[in-house]
């Protein structure tokens, strides 16, 4: 399945600065009834994501009562996204079985 949500980039400071978008709390809960195996380590679920004209495949991973989807770096230049902006996110759960080329 395909949920497509709007989402505003958040910056997570740590030893390296990481970019999220948090899920809304309703596409997180229609993920979760969604499922059909269970999470993989940490809970976290392979997904294809896209903004803009940009496609990548990683995982998005629990937080609280929703998910949170990392923002690559190459994903944020090609599209122009910073930190605060609101961002279209097209996001598609992949079944386990499928490989796990282009993981970040």
């Amino acid at each position: 399945m395909t949920w497509e949500f709007e989402g505003v980039v958040f910056e997570w400071s740590g030893d390296a600065a990481w970019h999220f978008v948090r899920l809304p709390v309703e596409v997180a809960e229609e993920i979760r009834d969604a499922l059909v195996e269970p999470p993989r380590g940490f809970g976290s679920l392979k997904v294809e994501a896209r903004i803009g004209a940009t496609e990548w495949s990683t995982s998005i991973f629990p937080d609280g009562e929703s998910f949170v989807l990392p923002l690559k770096k190459a994903v944020r230049h090609a599209e122009g996204v910073l930190a605060d902006d609101v961002v279209q996110v097209e996001l598609t759960v992949r079944a386990a079985a499928e490989g796990d080329e282009g993981q970040s």
